[in-house]
Order: structure tokens, then sequence, then C-alpha cells
């Protein structure tokens, strides 16, 4: 299963860095291949200061080795070894017009001393942070979620959705950091549910990235925009910064088990600020932006 999910995600890589490409029009990703000293590496891709997207990564890693202490404390075993491949994406793009996005898929095993596999699961998801609220684009990313989540079990999508909105929840701020999408974590065998289940759920998430997308950056893209919204959208990003840095679990263990720190980090934006208790004027867009963050929606029903 290893083998296979990686993969797919060599592949995925591909496809997408290829479908955002055609979509800027002028940058191109490049690349790093790494290795980590511990066991296994990486494939990370970054486009930079392009026509529609500022920065982004679109990142591949395949580790395995000890099992660090603090994660042995996490998963309540003792030594172990494990093996984690995964891809991991964020995309800012330059206009506050045009939504970051947020996707990763990823498959985990661990090992008894044996060499034997004791447990292993797949995660991932795909979420959009918006800066101007579009409904429409809103409904269209979570049509394409629930479009492939039905295609396996019509109660995937509400209850990962409903996962997603609560695992992107910035608590000390009382918001959520977008408007949601899916999110799942150990996805394991159970007697009605083969892990060969779960890996064409994970793919059939996956392979719809670029459709629940590129259509809303086509969409919006050429739109004007003036210094005031961009300086929102740069407050904005604070806020995803604080996420990523005090709640996201992927950060955290790429930090604890000594991941590489430029893979890691690819994620945040290169232009935010924090502005003291800045808030925007009543009835604006950017309130009703607010409105929906601390207050998620049902968007397809």
């Amino acid at each position: 299963m290893k083998n296979k999910f990686l993969t797919f995600i060599q592949n995925l890589q591909d496809t997408i860095c290829k479908g955002l490409e055609e979509i800027d029009g002028v940058a191109k990703f490049r690349q790093d291949i790494w290795e980590r000293p511990e066991g296994g590496g990486g494939r990370t891709r970054v486009i930079e200061n392009g026509n529609v997207f500022e920065k982004g990564g679109v990142n591949i890693s395949a580790v395995h080795g000890k099992l660090p202490d603090s994660m042995q404390k996490m998963f309540n075993v003792e030594e172990a070894n494990f093996f984690a491949c995964g891809l991991s994406l964020v995309i800012h793009p330059k206009s506050p017009m045009v939504p970051t996005v947020h996707a990763n898929w990823r498959y985990f095993e661990m090992y008894n001393e044996n060499a034997e596999i004791i447990n292993s699961w797949f995660g991932g998801g795909q979420d959009l942070t918006p800066y101007y609220l579009f409904e429409e684009d809103a409904k269209h990313f979570h049509q394409t979620c629930k479009t492939a989540c039905d295609k396996h079990n019509p109660d995937f999508y509400p209850k990962y959705k409903k996962q997603c909105d609560d695992y992107f929840w910035n608590a000390h701020r009382n918001e959520a950091r977008g408007i949601g999408g899916l999110f799942f974590d150990y996805l394991k065998e159970t007697n009605g549910t083969r892990m060969e289940d779960w890996y064409n759920f994970v793919t059939e998430v996956g392979n719809s990235f670029l459709q629940a997308y590129i259509p809303i950056v086509e969409k919006r893209k050429d739109l004007p925009y003036n210094g005031a919204q961009r300086k929102w959208q740069e407050i904005r990003r604070g806020r995803y910064v604080e996420f990523n840095l005090v709640h996201d679990k992927g950060t955290l263990f790429g930090l604890k088990t000594n991941g590489r720190i430029e893979s890691i980090l690819m994620s945040l934006p290169p232009h935010v600020q924090w502005i003291y208790d800045y808030h925007p004027k009543a009835g604006s867009e950017e309130e009703k932006l607010l409105e929906v963050l601390k207050n998620p929606r049902g968007w397809i029903y």
C-alpha cells in the first residue's frame, strides 16, 4: 500500500503543478530534492511571483525511521518505527479576490520490532480560505468535495465537512480559518472497510482538487482590487499563519520529527500584517466574511 500511494502522490504532484502553471501563465515551479538524515526524503516544488500566484508549494515526502519520543506519547506506544508519505500544498494568490487553498493527502504505517505493520491509516482533505466571499465559489468548492465523497458513501461529505469546520478553527480567535471543505484522519481498516477502500476514497478526493479550485481562480484572477483590499488580505493571512504555527498537526509533526524546515514553512505567505485590534467597517464586505468565519455555514444544503 505504501508504494502504491507514493506512486499516486508523485503523479498527482505532476498533474497539480502543471495545472497551476497553466493558469498562472508565467511562473514555473522550482524543484528541490531533499533527503532526511534519519531516513527518506522528498520533492519540494515552489512557485513564486507569478501573474496569479504570489507564492505556493506542492510538496511530497516519504520519511521513515524511529518514532520520536514525542510521537510515541501522542500515539501511546512504546518504541516503534514508522513510515509516512503524503502530498501537501498551499497556494497564496496575489489578488485578494482569489482564495488561498490548502490540501493534503497522506498515509502512515507503524511497525513493531519484527518490522510487522501494527497500525496504518490514511488522512487528508482540502479547504478554501477566501478574503472576499463569493457564495457561488464556496458552493462550487463544496459541491466538488461532495461529489467525490458521494461516489463512496453519502455520509462522508457531511461528516468530513463538519470535521473540517472543527479542525480549521482558530480557537484563540474564535473563528474559522476559512470556509472549510473536507478533513479526515485515522481512516483505518475496520470490519466493513478495507484499506483498499480508503485508498480509493482518498485518491478520489485528491483527483478532484484541480476541478474544485481552478474554475474559481479562472473566474476571479482578473477582477480589479485596490490597496485597502490588499491590506485586508494581508491581515487575514496573519490569521492563516497563526493557525499553522499554533494548531496545525502536520506542521507540528514535521517540526517534532526533524522535518525539512523549508518544506514545512513553505505554507506561510510572503506578505502579512498584524494590526492591533483591527475591525472592519460595519456592513462591509470584510465584515460579511468575518460573520461567516465565526458561524460556519452549510454551503450546499
